[in-house]
């Protein structure tokens, strides 16, 4: 008895790779990914649910935490709620945010596997490296921000006095310690901006660190527009994490120009309206001999005349 084995055929991703897929087979495969995508967002958005309270009182702690916060009849720490359902949309918002997180393994592999066989190979080992570079900044920015939250509520609600009473708006409070978080994140993530440039080879590391003047300005006037509060403290924190992150990325490039022998071309340390050195001992050249001629030359006069033509080459008589 015998058994015939199938021959298993190329992938979709094999086969998008070698540019064999159609227009429509991409469409179909964009199709796929995006389903799974959505069905992994809809699975962690039942567990965001689940654990949108305890994230909503996590949130809140910065604020709990200071005394300003507490009821004088109870000691508890409570929020205004203006609308009936504020709670309850907010609930359904931390849940999604929470799902994407959840989530974002698979709805990211989705996103790469769609991307990928348009890429050469070494632009998926740099894909690669930020990748797992942009997580850990994002999350060390999260935390930058939960701390300045903390020291700007702080301030914010020692300036308003003891004779005022402070009761914040649930869902205007959360989406401003979220917000927050979203900033300080994505602006954790300039680094990578900075690696991109000089790996692709658009800004050499001797570049990048000439532009470090501009670049601490810049840093020092994004930190004081995100931060929430007038005072220094967190203006600094935000803008010194930023300068280090900054200055530790051009560390990274000068590694990179050095691994690659950038810097070390013929024409590197001059400039673009500089004449290059020749760096070769020019030779005096002599006058050759004189060449004299075997025959004289007869004198146009002496030329004789070509024979007449006795025939032209169109007449076909």
């Amino acid at each position: 008895m015998r058994f015939a084995l199938r021959k298993r055929g190329p992938s979709n991703f094999e086969r998008a790779a070698d540019g064999s897929m159609t227009l429509v087979e991409h469409f179909r495969e964009l199709r796929n990914r995006l389903f799974r995508a959505s069905l992994a967002i809809l699975v962690g958005f039942g567990f965001g649910l689940w654990l949108a309270k305890p994230v909503r009182l996590l949130l809140s702690q910065p604020y709990c935490d200071l005394p300003a916060s507490l009821d004088p009849l109870t000691g508890k720490c409570k929020f205004v709620q203006l609308g009936v359902a504020d709670v309850f949309l907010l609930n359904l918002k931390i849940g999604l945010w929470v799902g994407l997180i959840i989530a974002a393994p698979i709805w990211l592999y989705q996103l790469w596997a769609f991307i990928a066989p348009g890429l050469h190979r070494h632009e998926r080992r740099y894909a690669y490296v930020f990748t797992a570079l942009a997580a850990p900044l994002f999350a060390a920015g999260a935390l930058l921000a939960f701390f300045v939250t903390t020291k700007g509520l702080e301030f914010l609600l020692n300036v308003s006095g003891d004779e005022i009473a402070t009761n914040l708006e649930v869902t205007r409070y959360i989406s401003f310690v979220t917000n927050l978080i979203l900033l300080f994140g994505v602006a954790f993530e300039f680094p990578l901006i900075v690696l991109m440039l000089n790996f692709v080879g658009i800004a050499s590391a001797k570049r990048l660190l000439g532009w470090w003047r501009t670049a601490v300005f810049v840093f020092f006037a994004f930190a004081a527009v995100v931060t929430p509060t007038p005072d220094p403290f967190g203006m600094t924190a935000l803008a010194l994490c930023l300068c280090l992150l900054y200055f530790a990325a051009v560390g990274v490039a000068f590694l990179n120009d050095k691994r690659k022998g950038r810097g070390k071309e013929v024409y590197a340390g001059i400039d673009d309206d500089e004449v290059s050195p020749l760096e070769f001992d020019r030779e005096p050249v002599a006058a050759g001999e004189r060449v004299e001629a075997s025959a004289p030359i007869a004198a146009p006069e002496q030329v004789p005349a070509p024979a007449p033509i006795d025939r032209r080459y169109d007449d076909m008589t």
